[in-house]
């Protein structure tokens, strides 16, 4: 339950990204558009660019409004691979920085829009947090992303109220998954926005189907349905 945004192209700043846009992610987390859970994202906010092969985070479990440091930083900030979210967390889930999106495993940023139960996922002590977004990017690291489909699809078929919407970056790469979420694609010509929901009315932007694999590369946008096994 939050909304997150991932972009791979040119280098642009964070603040275009995520402050600038009339319906950015500072917008989402107070006045989210298209979100069926929950009525607004306060319980915390993180980023995750590249810096050349250096993966750089910032994560707060402050509402993303309330940070004027970051507003006065992030104009400086420039990557062409950023993933970002704002974060509402799931009822009995703890709220601080470590449960906030972007998680890592030092080479890709992982996003996760949604919720699962805890009780199908596997205890690992390489989890950042005991959040099930913590515990998921964890088991999504350790199979792999290139398996991010199968699993994703497993664990959809061992929870099947989970809403599982990932949404990871390594460089060279957007990976991401619909799963009970929204999910919405612009292509900027420069650049590949994919978003929890569109941050402006550019009529460019396009809605992603429910249950699908999208993958960004330098090759352009693929999308691939996902399917209970």
């Amino acid at each position: 339950m939050c909304r997150h945004l991932g972009y791979l192209g040119a280098p642009v700043s964070v603040a275009e990204l995520m402050l600038d846009p009339a319906h950015g992610l500072l917008h989402q987390s107070y006045a989210p558009r298209r979100q069926t859970h929950g009525l607004l994202n306060a319980d915390g906010w993180g980023v995750g660019f590249l810096d050349g092969t250096d993966v750089r985070r910032w994560r707060s479990a402050a509402p993303l409004w309330g940070d004027a440091s970051f507003a006065s930083i992030a104009p400086a900030l420039r990557s062409g691979c950023v993933v970002a979210a704002v974060r509402s967390a799931s009822p009995g889930m703890p709220i601080e920085a470590s449960a906030t999106s972007p998680f890592t495993d030092g080479c890709w940023l992982l996003s996760h829009n949604g919720a699962v139960d805890r009780a199908v996922l596997p205890h690992t002590d390489r989890a950042e947090s005991v959040c099930d977004s913590a515990l998921l990017a964890a088991l999504l690291f350790a199979r792999g992303l290139d398996n991010l489909a199968a699993t994703v699809v497993e664990i959809g078929a061992a929870a099947p109220s989970a809403r599982l919407n990932i949404l990871a970056g390594d460089g060279t790469r957007l990976l991401a998954t619909t799963w009970g979420e929204t999910l919405s694609v612009l292509n900027l010509g420069t650049g590949v926005v994919l978003a929890s929901e569109p941050y402006d009315d550019d009529p460019r932007w396009r809605d992603i189907p429910d249950r699908h694999l999208v993958e960004v590369d330098a090759h352009g946008v693929r999308l691939m349905p996902l399917e209970r096994r």
